[in-house]
């Protein structure tokens, strides 16, 4: 049953289409839960002879899958480790930095009960692109699991690297009986949006030449990314509670041009939002069976009449079209959790990319062809409408 060689034949996260090879690597800060953790998916030099990241780099990550699915760890462990134990994603680990031009960045937040690695699709595409992608993995306890690198006590000691550490798991936060999810979801979607921040900070602080100590001990040479950051071409991008984390994100933080909201959930966005403290152009994304009147009604409130903020649905496309489990699950699999659509899934994410790229080409003022896809920001093309498929009249008087 661990035998996982025949899963990835079958089942492949897509490759980046741009013109760049793409590399990845992680990063954690000092401060313990206060710092900062993501990866960073990069153009890199074309390396044959590196061998590509892991999906999933840890077995802790299965148990929160299992704890968020409401599954028995030692099930859902054996199950996941069975199905993607062997998964890689198409970017070279620790791969040389390709320096030469001032890359745009994108900061990405994942959603509920999601973690740092599985949207590569998406974080492996723009890098492939041209853009510098710091995807964070968020400590509210909204992530299935996370953690953060202690010290061991002398006694513990063990020869593990990085001597001396060790992981302190945070696995997700259920809600608790009683409890209000919106006021839950609410604090933490400002933590989240704190985090965003931090990360765009400490790849500033990189892009100036600081240096900065990565607990996780790796190969990179986080000297090669100096001067390469364009800084003033700045974005946020995430998945539902992500794309909520956009919302608050640009609301509090000017520094992001512009924002893209994948499927958003509402909820956890503060009343105060709305009144006009979101000034920069924003796209929402949104599938086709996941929306409801209500989430679309404030997206609308939030949009009101400016032209720069767009809202399209791909036709076909599921809630879980978005992260790579779509791209990773067989049939019945994937119908048991709804991670595919009737669309292909390729084709969804590509539209959902061409859009993206359209749209911060646009806001970013980028020197890109992107401008191709343009016609997609307004919701016009193949299995993409404008603004949203959910009837948000007033229901009829009987």
């Amino acid at each position: 049953m661990w035998s996982t060689n025949s899963t990835e034949k079958f089942y492949r996260i897509p490759e980046g289409k741009g013109p760049h090879s793409v590399g990845c690597t992680d990063l954690m800060t000092e401060n313990a839960v206060e710092g900062s953790f993501l990866r960073l998916y990069y153009p890199a030099y074309d390396a044959t002879d590196i061998e590509e990241a892991r999906w999933i780099p840890d077995k802790e990550y299965y148990q929160g899958l299992s704890d968020f699915l409401n599954m028995y760890r030692v099930v859902g462990e054996r199950l996941f480790h069975y199905y993607v134990g062997s998964v890689t994603c198409p970017a070279k680990s620790n791969a040389a930095f390709k320096p030469g031009e001032k890359y745009p960045l994108l900061v990405f937040s994942h959603g509920l009960g999601a973690f740092r690695t599985i949207y590569s699709a998406i974080c492996i595409e723009m890098a492939s692109q041209g853009f510098i992608v710091a995807a964070v993995e968020h400590r509210d306890e909204s992530a299935s699991a996370t953690y953060y690198c202690k010290r061991r006590s002398v006694s513990e000691s063990q020869e593990e690297s990085p001597p001396n550490m060790e992981k302190e798991w945070i696995y997700y936060r259920k809600l608790k009986t009683g409890e209000e999810e919106r006021c839950l979801r609410h604090k933490q979607v400002q933590q989240r949006a704190q985090e965003c921040i931090k990360a765009l900070n400490l790849i500033l602080r990189i892009n100036s030449g600081e240096e900065v100590t990565n607990v996780l001990h790796s190969d990179f040479d986080w000297n090669s990314l100096k001067d390469s950051v364009d800084t003033s071409r700045i974005a946020v991008m995430g998945h539902s509670f992500g794309g909520a984390t956009v919302i608050e994100s640009l609301s509090k933080e000017i520094r992001f041009r512009c924002g893209i909201a994948l499927d958003v959930w509402m909820l956890p966005v503060g009343d105060d939002i709305y009144q006009n403290s979101v000034q920069q152009p924003l796209l929402f994304i949104n599938s086709e069976k996941f929306q409801w009147a209500e989430n679309i009604l404030k997206i609308k409130k939030l949009i009101s009449n400016d032209t720069n903020k767009k809202m399209i649905t791909i036709k076909g496309s599921v809630h879980q079209s978005f992260p790579d489990f779509t791209f990773v699950s067989g049939g019945i699999i994937a119908r048991f959790f709804k991670l595919k659509g009737e669309i292909d899934p390729n084709e969804a994410i590509d539209i959902s990319n061409h859009a993206s790229l359209a749209f911060l080409q646009k806001h970013l003022s980028l020197k890109k062809d992107f401008d191709q896809w343009d016609s997609l920001v307004d919701g016009i093309g193949p299995n993409v409408i404008p603004g949203t498929n959910i009837d948000t009249s007033p229901a009829e008087p009987e």
